[in-house]
């Protein structure tokens, strides 16, 4: 109880939430009466980091920088247009598209809603949508980035979970074409119902030059989600031939990423990982918080009164991280969940780790979309000027089917798990 109160203590204090999780960490000891275990508070820190999955993030960071820095965004939101046509809510799908294939490269919600509302919202604004709306569905579109590989997040709980980074990568894959299908949908019932504008026409010829122009940056998923589905490569090397194909796309073709801006973009992604692997140690400290202190144990008791079974489970799990998820941001919920509740999953519900982990980060990334905090909207209100009260409620048939997700990831294990050999 000391240590609980003494994490949300420092918490609303305004304490970045890695220092809160070591903070706590050295209360919890100090409590316990037992200063020995002082001796083993910087093996668990070095622990935490010393993996070689984690070698991914920084370069998957990279690939990002790189892709923003060499003009690609632009062309494949061009390839995204060619291929939707002049349908009614054209540009609606275009936005949903583009993020899908942005966010094979990307990543990261927050990332990908910033730079993806810079270029979609102002076209969409043009073309006669609402801002508020464009902004929404931006950042409901930005939701792909953790889930559709590379994701950081999957990374941080392949660490967190000890399972393969490529199996987490590829049983994201599935689950994120669901996710786009629906929205699909829901844009498709809204355009009839909302009588949304139909898409610029283009003639086949300025399709196909389209295409032609951007179908090299394609290369880059292709190569990273290619070569870790062909096993030809893990999870870490494709990332780094990735980023080598990102450099050669925005140089030769492109032609806009210069080898001189490399170093400044290696030190912006440097400082990103570091925050990243930052949290990713406090995270094994407060972990061996939790285990030394026997948490997951009483939770698991509580859990077991509540839920019979794995469906129970897995639906009551979803609560509590949507919960969770509206007032703590992606890497620190994981972090702070799923050292309690994987082993719960796993022992005693027989549920697969990596089933599992789909759900933990989809659940977290909706969280991103929800009051109080938000914080994808919050990112999409501060490039466009939207408030992000009215964008939630304009957009609050996405989050209904983004449930609809959670429900059936949630009922049938084989939609995250089918692709992984």
């Amino acid at each position: 109880m000391i240590t609980s109160a003494a994490f949300m203590v420092i918490m609303l204090v305004g304490v970045p939430i890695g220092l809160c999780l070591c903070l706590a960490g050295i209360v919890y000891i100090m409590a316990s009466g037992n200063p020995l275990l002082f001796q083993s508070y910087p093996l668990q820190l070095f622990g935490g980091v010393d993996s070689y999955g984690l070698i991914a993030i920084p370069l998957f960071i990279l690939i990002g920088e790189i892709m923003n820095g060499g003009g690609i965004t632009r062309r494949i939101v061009d390839l995204a247009m060619a291929f939707i046509g002049s349908v009614r809510g054209g540009l609606a799908y275009v936005n949903i598209l583009a993020n899908m294939f942005v966010s094979s490269i990307l990543g990261s919600a927050t990332a990908q809603v910033a730079i993806m509302a810079q270029i979609m919202v102002p076209e969409m604004e043009k073309q006669g949508y609402d801002k508020t709306f464009a902004a929404g569905l931006t950042a409901y579109g930005g939701m792909l980035g953790p889930i559709i590989p590379p994701s950081v997040m999957f990374v941080v709980y392949s660490v967190l979970a000890q399972v393969s980074v490529s199996d987490m990568l590829i049983a994201g894959i599935l689950p994120g074409i669901l996710l786009t299908g629906l929205f699909f949908i829901t844009i498709a019932a809204m355009g009839f119902v909302y009588n949304y504008p139909r898409a610029e026409k283009r003639t086949l010829r300025q399709r196909t030059a389209t295409v032609l122009s951007a179908l090299p940056t394609l290369a880059i998923p292709v190569v990273i989600v290619g070569s870790i589905l062909g096993g030809l490569a893990n999870a870490t090397e494709a990332a780094a031939v990735g980023a080598v194909a990102a450099a050669l796309v925005g140089r030769y073709w492109t032609q806009e990423f210069s080898f001189s801006r490399l170093p400044e973009m290696m030190l912006r992604a440097g400082v990103y990982s570091a925050i990243v692997l930052f949290l990713v140690a406090a995270a094994a400290v407060f972990s061996w918080v939790l285990i030394y202190g026997k948490v997951p144990q009483e939770t698991a008791a509580w859990i077991q009164g509540v839920a019979k079974d794995p469906v129970s489970f897995m639906l009551l799990v979803n609560v509590i991280l949507l919960v969770i998820g509206t007032v703590i941001d992606g890497i620190p919920g994981l972090i702070m969940t799923v050292p309690i509740l994987l082993p719960i999953a796993t022992e005693i519900y027989g549920i697969d780790p990596r089933h599992f982990g789909v759900v933990v980060v989809i659940n977290l990334v909706l969280g991103l979309l929800s009051p109080p905090v938000g914080l994808c909207f919050f990112v999409a209100a501060a490039v466009t000027g939207a408030k992000p009260g009215k964008m939630f409620l304009v957009t609050m048939p996405f989050f209904g089917v983004s449930c609809i997700l959670l429900v059936l990831l949630s009922l049938y294990p084989f939609l995250s798990l089918a692709l992984i050999k």
